[in-house]
């Protein structure tokens, strides 16, 4: 007994001296590195510094001065002069137009032209036929290969009183929508002149206060016309609310909704989410993500690459606010990524509401509540995204995790996206369970890579049980796509389900 106790102690004491200095590390942290910010882009950095809260602010005013813009005055014949929804639309157009003229023609500009039917049944928001009109600006991207790529930027322009039949009363909307509106049109002036392998479309669209009609054409239209829109980013009431008194806004926060469970999902896709715990990895929860990674390259909580103070965008992890909804959901249920920016605190006496003023409190959505510089910093996030993502190869395609090997490597394949330059490279990133935002990555490059045409398998040495991974294209300046996450793969058997009877 003493001889076995001896030589076990023995056998444990060189096990220790052999593996005296070496820190344990879990396998995730092992391999790869914490994330960077990226280097900031000298040319976006240019276009950022060139937004101009004066003239997100006479946009707005101007628009604003249009009196009222319910989606149903297209059709009233007794409007005055310079009022109504039609000749905002007129507005917007022109403005478009004017920002192509200065950039040597860049823009194409467009209407989308429909009459959206009406409905006597109880509850409708629109009782007769009613004429809509999206308006959007598309800057072509300039590299053939890439340029069928698309990105997105939209506010509605529309706005509203309590009586949703009431054409002709004040309804100035300078929050909801029109600062929206604002964000897409500076973002419009600002990168146009600028060159970007792939195409931005910068949008405004009607009808969103009666249930989203304008943006459902349009992504209805985007889908029939087989757009490649990788990410759509809406902005809705953006204002930066300044009711006097109120103790709880922010001024350096910004919330970006997605949705988790894709709007489209068969219910087979949905189970397998579920089942693998992804619902949080679907794309328009990664295009969120990237709205962060992009901010920590031109915002960051530190001082900023653009002045005036950061911002730092939220993420939140639902669609939209409770009983509310917006845009983005429209391009969702078409199968789009997409997302919504909203300011940090809303204020509801200033949304739907008659301008009054009762029992002390000021009611209407008015323009002396609109903080442009904070308008001006949710443009920037639009922007950088965007040029960003217009300047990145495109997402990686097909990306799949196997299922099939039953050990702690994981194992993962994907395609290049279409068009993507010959020195493209592709990043891995991952992150812990519990964590909401990528944490950690390291180029493909760096595993145990294969590559057979343009698809790439990699074998990563981290288990795929206790993180999240996503694939990223990445360009030669730093560029980066939004991630694709794996799917995993659904392995043929005709025995029992997977994991049947196992521990």
């Amino acid at each position: 007994m003493f001889k076995v106790s001896v030589a076990l102690a023995t056998g444990f004491a060189l096990f220790c001296g052999a593996n005296a200095g070496k820190a344990q590390k879990l396998d995730f942290l092992a391999t790869g590195s914490p994330l960077k910010a990226a280097p900031a882009d000298k040319e976006i950095v240019a276009a950022l510094r060139a937004t101009s809260a004066e003239r997100i602010h006479r946009n707005i005013e101007t628009l604003v001065n249009f009196k009222n813009r319910m989606t149903t005055s297209s059709m009233e014949t007794d409007l005055p002069a310079g009022t109504g929804i039609l000749a905002a639309a007129e507005y917007i157009k022109g403005q478009f137009e004017t920002i192509s003229k200065d950039c040597g023609g860049c823009l194409e500009v467009k209407e989308d032209v429909f009459i959206q039917p009406g409905s006597s049944a109880p509850g409708s928001r629109i009782t007769k036929d009613t004429k809509l009109i999206n308006i959007y600006a598309v800057l072509k991207g300039t590299d053939p290969a890439q340029s069928k790529r698309m990105y997105l930027v939209t506010g509605h322009y529309d706005t509203r009183v309590i009586d949703m039949t009431n054409t002709h009363d004040f309804a100035p909307g300078a929050n909801d929508d029109t600062s929206g509106t604002a964000v897409s049109m500076e973002c419009a002036r600002i990168l146009s002149k600028h060159k970007f392998p792939a195409t931005i479309i910068f949008a405004t669209v009607p009808g969103e206060e009666q249930g989203l009609n304008g943006s459902a054409h349009l992504a209805k239209l985007a889908k029939e016309e087989g757009w490649d829109l990788e990410g759509v980013l809406n902005n809705d009431i953006v204002g930066g609310n300044t009711t006097p008194g109120e103790l709880h806004q922010s001024k350096t926060r910004v919330r970006v909704f997605s949705e988790s469970v894709p709007q489209n999902a068969t219910v087979e896709e949905m189970r397998r989410l579920i089942q693998y715990g992804n619902e949080s990895d679907t794309p328009s929860r990664e295009l969120a993500r990237e709205v962060l990674d992009v901010s920590r390259t031109y915002f960051p909580v530190v001082g900023s690459a653009v002045p005036p103070a950061s911002i730092k965008p939220v993420m939140e992890m639902r669609l939209d606010r409770y009983g509310r909804g917006g845009d983005h959901r429209s391009f969702n249920e078409e199968g789009f990524a997409g997302v919504r920016f909203t300011e940090w605190r809303e204020d509801y006496h200033h949304q739907h509401q008659d301008v009054r003023t009762e029992g002390g409190i000021e009611y209407g959505d008015l323009l002396k509540f609109d903080d442009f510089d904070y308008i001006a910093k949710v443009a920037r996030v639009n922007a950088a995204t965007l040029a960003t993502l217009a300047s990145a190869p495109g997402t990686p395609q097909g990306a799949t995790m196997s299922a099939r090997n039953q050990d702690n490597n994981s194992v993962m394949k994907f395609s290049i996206p279409d068009g993507a330059p010959a020195d493209a490279w592709y990043q891995v990133v991952w992150r812990e369970t519990d964590a909401s935002d990528w944490q950690y990555g390291a180029k493909a490059s760096m595993y145990d890579e294969k590559v057979e045409g343009t698809t790439h398998t990699i074998t990563v040495p981290i288990s795929k049980d206790n993180v999240f991974f996503g694939i990223r294209s990445c360009d030669t300046k730093g560029h980066c796509s939004a991630a694709a996450a794996p799917v995993p793969e659904v392995p043929v058997r005709n025995g029992p389900r997977p994991g049947a009877g196992r521990s």
